[in-house]
């Protein structure tokens, strides 16, 4: 049984006077247990609906989502205790109450019994690094303080899927990867983690796999490690001063679709097996000595695929 099965999902909004919005169409995702898998794509593109619709907060148009089996909409009972969600941004804490008591708050809508709700809260503030400060009034923490509170108001009900939307937006460097060292730990836990994003890095660091969606559709899914296999025809050769000849002779290379100079230093970019090895004969027979090759990396590839919608991306 896989944590979370989607098949032909879609998502429509009604809109006055005008045809409805498509969120989502044909949508199909598996993600097995234990695995974090990441969500990318631009705003706008699906991923915050999807998150919505298995979390229960939100009912799908057409098609079917289960969690560890159980149906969303059939068997919404069974699928809330299972998930936990935490969004990006400030909504859903309550800033005049100290961190123990949104924790608290939270475990008493769970239902736990007072004692395993109060020892389980004590330990998520030591664990989240926030014990020094439980006590503390929620406005008072800085930005990447409260995206700790979130995730710990998440695991408060110890989930067996936890949904990650959009987690380190508006936070400085240093709180987002704290934050990506804390969902690596779940995954050694082998807890199941679903990710939305548009940071490629944060991808790259903490996922599994990666879905990449745009328009509501599901486009590809891989690892991300490897992903840069799907491109591997589309290859950049970078040389320091280029002969304008041997410019021109690039030029003429097929599979090379652009040759940019700037400065001392030329870029040519590919999109044919062979045609990075034959720029570099190339340059190497006009006597460059300085150069390098390299292959896509994930922001590439998301840029690629998705196109200039991408234009998001960190």
């Amino acid at each position: 049984m896989d944590a979370v099965e989607v098949i032909g999902l879609g998502r429509e909004y009604a809109r006055r006077r005008q045809p409805p919005r498509t969120a989502l169409s044909g949508f199909d995702l598996t993600v097995p247990v234990g695995e974090v898998h990441g969500l990318l794509g631009p705003n706008g593109a699906g991923k915050t609906t999807l998150c919505k619709i298995l979390s229960t907060v939100l009912l799908p148009t057409s098609g079917t989502a289960r969690v560890f089996g159980h149906d969303v909409v059939t068997g919404t009972k069974s699928v809330r205790p299972l998930v936990g969600i935490v969004f990006g941004g400030e909504r859903g804490l309550y800033g005049r109450l100290t961190a123990r008591q949104n924790l608290r708050y939270w475990s008493a809508l769970y239902r736990q019994p007072r004692a395993v709700g109060r020892a389980r809260t004590d330990r998520l503030l030591e664990r989240l690094g926030l014990a020094d400060r439980a006590d503390e009034r929620v406005e008072t923490f800085s930005r990447g303080m409260k995206q700790r509170l979130h995730l710990a108001r998440g695991l408060v009900g110890d989930p067996g899927l936890l949904i990650l939307d959009e987690p380190t937006v508006g936070m400085d460097p240093v709180a987002a990867r704290d934050f990506r060292s804390l969902v690596r730990e779940l995954r050694e836990e082998g807890r199941t983690v679903l990710i939305t994003t548009h940071d490629m890095a944060e991808a790259e660091d903490v996922c599994d796999r990666v879905s990449l969606v745009d328009g509501g559709r599901l486009l590809a899914t891989e690892d991300p490690r490897t992903i840069g296999g799907w491109l591997t025809k589309y290859e950049r050769v970078v040389a320091e001063d280029v002969p304008p000849d041997a410019v021109r002779s690039l030029r003429a290379v097929p599979g090379v679709r652009a040759v940019s100079t700037q400065d001392r230093t030329t870029v040519v970019e590919t999109d044919a097996q062979g045609a990075a090895g034959a720029a570099v004969q190339v340059l190497a027979g006009a006597g460059v000595t300085t150069m390098s090759t390299g292959r896509p990396s994930l922001a590439d590839v998301y840029l690629h695929v998705i196109g200039d919608r991408g234009s998001a991306v960190r």
